[in-house]
């Protein structure tokens, strides 16, 4: 019987291997093909866009020819890369300073990497990898041990409220419920109206550079406390990095609580399948007596001996 559980076991988590690789397989390629809808058109429009406006410039300065202007283009962006702004003879608002620099090293070690600030000499390179190779995994342990730890005292508060009103199950889908909104509150809704607040976005633009970046995507298009038109609060960015740790050790608590509700779900209809099995096989075996060996089979009956009758 052990032996038909393991087969079941190893079986049903290929099972299950092979469906979850054909549902990413297959959720990539959506994604792929929706993103290339949605964005394919507007990326032809805004080259065409481009175009226009390079020859208005061509044609307004007669003067300077096409391969000045893309020399030009590349120096902005250059430019731009190393902190610097057009807007007077000046660096961006706290450009590798020590506060940027530790939001920057901040954001190595949490796999964000927005793109808008980046070592460009060669001991600062060599140190950023060095750097990522021993923060990355550090960071990951310390926000599980954060997740964790949130864990254990959402499951504390779950127990004894369980306990009081005699229903363990109702209290935990109700105080998971509950520390789920909390966090979407603190970390979510929150944080993206202060963006649209202080950084002039809207507030879906806020919302999307909440979720993008405590994904640890970090795509760049949009970074807080980076725009030298804005005189932000005092600390803002500091603020900022605080939320983004913060805001990891919740979504690893939210990660945490998924795990565990994926393997209970994982033991539950292992174990379905087992059970399904096993009454199965009892159903369908047919007990047979065992033959008896010889020299012991015992008479049914055996006539006792009767006492002479008197006369």
């Amino acid at each position: 019987m052990r032996l038909i559980g393991n087969m079941v076991s190893v079986w049903f988590q290929i099972h299950t291997t092979v469906i979850l690789s054909l549902i990413y397989v297959v959720y990539v390629l959506a994604g792929g093909a929706i993103f290339w809808y949605l964005e394919g058109n507007q990326l032809e429009e805004n080259s065409h866009i481009f175009y226009i406006k390079k020859e208005e410039l061509l044609q307004k300065f007669s003067c300077i020819d096409q391969h000045a202007v893309e020399n030009f283009a590349q120096k902005i962006i250059w430019a731009y890369k190393n902190g610097f702004t057009f807007k007077g003879n000046r660096t961006l608002n706290g450009f590798w300073r020590f506060s940027n620099s530790a939001v920057f090293s901040a954001t190595v070690v949490t796999t964000l990497g927005y793109g808008d600030m980046t070592p460009t000499t060669t001991h600062g390179q060599l140190f950023c990898v060095l750097f990522a190779l021993v923060g990355i995994p550090l960071n990951v342990v310390v926000l599980n041990k954060f997740g964790k730890f949130m864990l254990s005292i959402e499951q504390r508060i779950s127990d004894y409220i369980g306990r009081k009103i005699n229903r363990r199950k109702t209290a935990r889908v109700l105080i998971t419920g509950i520390s789920f909104l909390i966090g979407m509150t603190l970390f979510i809704f929150i944080p993206s109206y202060g963006f649209h607040t202080f950084e002039n976005w809207t507030y879906n633009e806020g919302l999307y550079f909440t979720i993008i970046t405590l994904s640890t995507i970090g795509f760049g298009d949009y970074v807080a406390g980076n725009n030298p038109d804005i005189n932000y609060p005092v600390c803002y960015r500091e603020v900022v990095a605080a939320w983004i740790f913060f805001g990891l050790a919740w979504l690893s608590l939210v990660i945490n609580s998924c795990i565990e509700i994926l393997e209970k779900t994982s033991e539950y209809f292992n174990q379905r399948q087992l059970n399904t099995l096993e009454n199965k096989t009892i159903e369908e075996t047919v007990e047979e007596p065992a033959p008896a060996e010889p020299g012991e089979e015992i008479s049914e009956s055996k006539e006792e001996p009767t006492a002479p009758e008197c006369s």
